[in-house]
């Protein structure tokens, strides 16, 4: 009994210590699931070891069959009605912000791809919102008189061959690589000091974002003018990126 009560003790500080952010004194989570083969998960959650902030949080409690690895992703599908209600609501939340800044005029907010990388490239992007299904892919091209450019193209603007040459002198432009415009976000956006959230359209502040907004948009820092940049380019055409 004196092992297993330690036990619950260790696992409580344990959770506290990961899941609890020191700076803010406050849960880095959402929501916990906690999950066994037996009852100590029960124990836990109703033990006066664990951390109240945490309880709080505690989403689902799931019988696991399996242990590792493979008890883990069985306590996901488990759980994953309550985990997908969870995104949901965080998604109406922030994409609601989004709309706030921009109702209210704020200038904290961007969108569209060329002045989202604008603004990523100021460090003025807070939080970087991208939607998950983004049909756009991003190019390097070689120039062999001028360089290098980035460009982006949406699907049926890669069949489009004068888009893949200079239009000063129609000489063919050579593809250095390709890749989707959503990979290199997640690739790239811990460079740029922001947050990236990927997002659906199954809300309805998802889809008015992904169908009215492009669904590439950002929650500024500060009061950001986009004027003085030089664009070239509608929104859902074809963008230069000279950030690189």
């Amino acid at each position: 009994m004196e092992k297993r009560h330690n036990y619950v003790r260790k696992t409580a500080e344990l959770a506290t210590q990961y899941y609890i952010d020191p700076a803010t004194s406050q849960p880095n989570v959402s929501g916990l699931i906690l999950a066994g083969s037996a009852d100590f998960k029960t124990e836990l959650s109703q033990s006066d070891k664990f951390d109240p902030r945490l309880r709080d949080k505690v989403l689902n409690v799931v019988d696991v069959s399996y242990g590792g690895e493979s008890g883990f992703n069985q306590a996901i599908e488990l759980s994953a009605e309550i985990l997908s209600n969870v995104k949901f609501i965080q998604e109406k939340r922030l994409i609601g912000k989004y709309f706030e800044e921009f109702s209210q005029d704020t200038g904290k907010y961007v969108f569209g791809v060329d002045d989202t990388l604008n603004a990523l490239d100021m460090g003025a992007v807070e939080t970087l919102i991208v939607w998950e299904n983004l049909d756009m892919n991003r190019y390097e091209l070689k120039n062999t008189a001028t360089g290098e450019i980035v460009k982006h193209f949406k699907k049926e603007q890669e069949t489009n061959q004068n888009n893949f040459r200079d239009p000063a002198t129609s000489a063919e432009l050579e593809v250095q690589t390709k890749m989707p415009l959503l990979e290199w976000f997640a690739n790239e956006y811990r460079r740029f000091g922001c947050v990236l959230e990927i997002v659906t359209n199954k809300s309805q502040e998802g889809s008015q974002f992904c169908q009215g907004f492009g669904g590439v948009g950002g929650i500024l820092r500060y009061r950001v003018d986009l004027t003085s940049f030089d664009v070239d380019s509608d929104d859902g055409g074809v963008y230069d990126d000279d950030s690189e």
